[in-house]
């Protein structure tokens, strides 16, 4: 791999669907989205995170888009996949199928809308991460999975075979902290993922991050990794800021409905909707969507 593991800026990618009546994946345009992103200066491609809509997308679905993406990617960047998956025996499962792809590493999430005990959620992580011989990295989001993995989980997991790290989702800086402390420790990475804090998460000690925006913008977030590997805290302060804009309209309709319009409006890729029950974009969010993509100069 060009590209080193676990660190830099990981797009989880859009899972692109045509207009049809199953809104069936359209690998043509995952193509197409594949390369913008990597020639736009990304380290690695996440398939089938929250931005990937892996809750709406069946098992042989996974199983082939992860197929596809790691055959488009083509060892230019590491393939980063998250089965999805609540119980401890689909995630083995779907975990053991994609890593038998080729994977570089799993992403695990924790499991979602049945609340756990700590004791459960280490459990379920030890036994995916001791049924693979890939790295895995845990997928903290409480606020959509509801079971948080807290400070000592982390550090419990992180003596477990093939445990390499953890993605925040939690928007939480003293939980962030709290991570790297853990992984510092053990000599395991921490990604941020949530798009505004990057620049902060960075300068707490964290490798890299899982970024849904770079989708759209990723020349914008190279180059804010570029400024933090260089120590240019001025230009970093600025593209990080430069970020807000396209997270203020995402924030205007479901997961992921703008950045998906926002590829199709910028003639980035016809990645589709969203699967129902998403709505599509209206015209008004259109025309918002429109003038971002200007500002950004993506779109004349």
């Amino acid at each position: 791999m060009k590209k080193r593991l676990l660190e830099g800026l990981i797009t989880p990618i859009m899972t692109p669907f045509n207009r049809d009546e199953n809104q069936s994946i359209n690998y043509e345009e995952t193509k197409h989205l594949v390369d913008y992103v990597i020639e736009n200066g990304v380290d690695g491609i996440f398939v089938l995170g929250s931005n990937g809509e892996f809750t709406v997308v069946n098992k042989k679905e996974k199983i082939e888009f992860t197929k596809k993406v790691i055959e488009f990617v083509d060892e230019r960047v590491p393939v980063y996949a998250g089965p999805g998956c609540c119980s401890t025996y689909e995630t083995v499962q779907t975990a053991r199928e994609m890593e038998k792809l080729g994977v570089s590493a799993l992403s695990v999430i924790s499991p979602y809308f049945v609340k756990l005990t700590d004791s459960e959620l280490y459990e379920h992580f030890k036994t995916v991460a001791e049924s693979v011989n890939v790295p895995v990295i845990l997928y903290n989001i409480p606020r959509m999975t509801g079971n948080p993995i807290s400070k000592e989980v982390f550090r419990k997991l992180a003596t477990v075979k093939n445990i390499a790290g953890i993605k925040d989702s939690s928007r939480d800086l003293d939980n962030l902290k709290n991570y790297i402390e853990v992984a510092k420790a053990h000599d395991l990475k921490v990604l941020v993922g949530s798009d505004g804090i990057i620049m902060e998460g960075y300068k707490m000690g964290a490798s890299g991050a899982i970024a849904g925006m770079s989708n759209v913008i990723p020349k914008v977030m190279a180059n804010l990794f570029k400024a933090l590997y260089e120590g240019n805290d001025e230009a970093a302060s600025k593209y990080q800021e430069e970020v807000n804009y396209i997270r203020a309209v995402n924030k205007k309709a479901t997961m992921p409905v703008v950045l998906k319009r926002s590829l199709e409006l910028g003639q980035i890729a016809q990645v589709g909707p969203a699967r129902k029950p998403a709505k599509e974009s209206s015209p008004e969010l259109d025309e918002e969507i429109k003038a971002m993509l200007k500002h950004y100069e993506i779109l004349k």
